[in-house]
């Protein structure tokens, strides 16, 4: 059973830049469907979720990509970045100056894995075990990777993302072309294509867009 979930990440992953933005670093997995499966004979556990921390996901290093492009959009501002996984769209806003970052995910591997991350690229990351749709705390900024995966959870998380746009925040979701991501209440800000492990997706090149919610008049 794994009882030091940090101690299990350096075991089963490698410090590796990310691929589209190589000044950042990750704890990576080479494989996923092995590490899945290590992960639930470790805990004694079967339907456990995907490691998704253990991964630099398209739609991450796209964001990732253009916070670190456009540092201003963070500077000196309160940023939430939401299902954070590895910490890497976290790491990116406080490496471009951000004021301080709150990270959360719900899955407590994640939390270790963030640790992990921002600790090898020398910054400070709150990492929050949390779900965070339908609150609000004031946060200026609020960053979203690769969320719109799942139907039932995109819609649930974009409305929520949508009310925090409305009421000012900053608002990005970073995708690589999911099924349900809600192009019809977006606009487009950059796009890009980003390498990726082939055995998480179908290309070795994913297109990847950064969005923002459209103006409501």
């Amino acid at each position: 059973m794994i009882l030091d979930p940090v101690a299990f990440i350096r075991a089963e992953t490698r410090l590796l830049p990310v691929p589209h933005a190589p000044e950042l670093s990750l704890h990576v997995a080479d494989e996923a469907t092995e590490l899945w499966q290590r992960t639930e004979e470790e805990l004694g556990e079967i339907g456990l979720p995907p490691p998704f921390w253990a991964f630099a996901w398209a739609g991450g290093q796209a964001l990732a990509r253009y916070i670190l492009d456009n540092p201003h959009i963070v500077r000196s501002r309160r940023v939430l970045d939401f299902a954070s996984g590895s910490g890497l769209v976290a790491i990116a806003a406080m490496k471009a100056g951000a004021a301080s970052v709150a990270a959360c995910d719900i899955d407590p591997f994640a939390i270790a894995a963030i640790g992990l991350n921002a600790q090898a690229n020398d910054v400070t990351v709150v990492a929050v075990q949390q779900d965070l749709v339908g609150e609000d705390q004031g946060w200026d900024v609020v960053l979203a990777g690769d969320i719109c995966y799942e139907q039932d959870l995109a819609l649930r998380v974009t409305d929520w993302l949508c009310a925090l746009s409305r009421r000012g925040a900053t608002v990005l979701i970073g995708d690589p072309g999911r099924t349900y991501l809600p192009k019809d209440r977006l606009e487009k800000v950059a796009a890009y294509e980003v390498p990726v492990t082939r055995t998480l997706e179908d290309a070795d090149i994913k297109k990847s867009s950064v969005w923002r919610f459209r103006s409501v008049s």
